[in-house]
């Protein structure tokens, strides 16, 4: 897949490349929504700090400039709501993904990965995929309202987050013919 765009505009919906100056705002999004996101994130678990997001920072520019993934902060009408990543696998891409407890219900999710799914396969993607614990229903609805179909289950990496169950639900679309 060739590398995409650093910022992608659907109306109101802006997708914006992570940068280190964004940690501020990261660690105040992330450890203001620690309850909502703790189930089901591993990288939340015991708290979000400022230096997490240095952290998740650092990795996210050489992931980017290696061509390994590719992430975004997801933001509406100029105030983030969340995040978005695209990694890049043998032939196609998987997408994960986050919001802040007061954006959910809002279909930013659904927008953000319709977006960079049409623009993985627009940049060579064979397909994508999402992957989500059994349990977090939330985040198999995305998948489910843009017509990915259910591929597999397979046992996920550990240490696990608090409400995961060790399986994961695996989606996949292909790109169009």
């Amino acid at each position: 897949m060739e590398t995409p765009a650093e910022t992608y505009r659907d109306g109101d919906l802006t997708l914006t490349r992570w940068h280190p100056g964004d940690r501020d705002l990261l660690t105040t999004l992330v450890s203001g929504s620690v309850e909502h996101l703790r189930p089901f994130l591993i990288w939340v678990a015991a708290g979000y700090t400022s230096d997490d997001s240095s952290e998740f920072l650092r990795l996210t520019a050489k992931r980017w400039e290696n061509g390994e993934a590719y992430e975004y902060a997801v933001g509406v009408d100029g105030e983030v709501a969340g995040g978005v990543g695209v990694m890049t696998r043998d032939g196609g891409v998987e997408i994960g993904y986050w919001l802040a407890r007061e954006w959910t219900g809002r279909g930013l999710m659904t927008r953000s990965v319709a977006l960079l799914t049409a623009e993985a396969f627009r940049l060579g993607a064979g397909y994508v995929e999402i992957m989500h614990d059994e349990r977090n229903a939330r985040s198999g609805a995305v998948p489910a309202r843009l017509g990915f179909t259910k591929v597999r289950e397979e046992p996920a990496e550990k240490p696990l987050a608090p409400s995961c169950t060790g399986t994961n639900h695996v989606w996949r679309l292909s790109a169009p013919a």
